[in-house]
């Protein structure tokens, strides 16, 4: 699915990049994922139809644009991510919390 000008696979639900897995109002940010320069809204997405090789970003590449806000297109770092308090720093819109939880899915911990 084409969300903001990007290519976001999954179960994108909406033009928000929710997905069946996580789909609340403030479940919207997609992220690329290292092993295969694809944004999913989710690991579950990722590994139902994603490159089947699971990696990481490594803490070295953390200054590369990696996660994208579902709200406004606009391309986090991962160190921006990390650091935005679950708010777009372009647009303000809430992002999930709780996505903190699963960080080990997608960054080097």
């Amino acid at each position: 699915m084409q969300v903001k000008g990007k290519t976001v696979r999954g179960k994108v639900l909406d033009e928000e990049t929710r997905c069946a897995h996580y789909h609340s109002e403030i479940d919207r940010i997609a992220i690329k994922f290292y092993c295969c320069d694809t944004y999913y809204p989710c690991y579950e997405c990722h590994e139902e139809n994603g490159c089947g090789s699971p990696d990481v970003w490594p803490a070295g590449k953390f200054d590369e644009k990696a996660v994208m806000c579902g709200a406004c297109g606009y391309e986090l770092t991962i160190s921006e991510y990390l650091a935005c308090r679950s708010r777009c720093p372009a647009c303000s819109a809430l992002f999930n919390p709780g996505c903190r939880l699963h960080r080990h899915y997608y960054f080097e911990t």
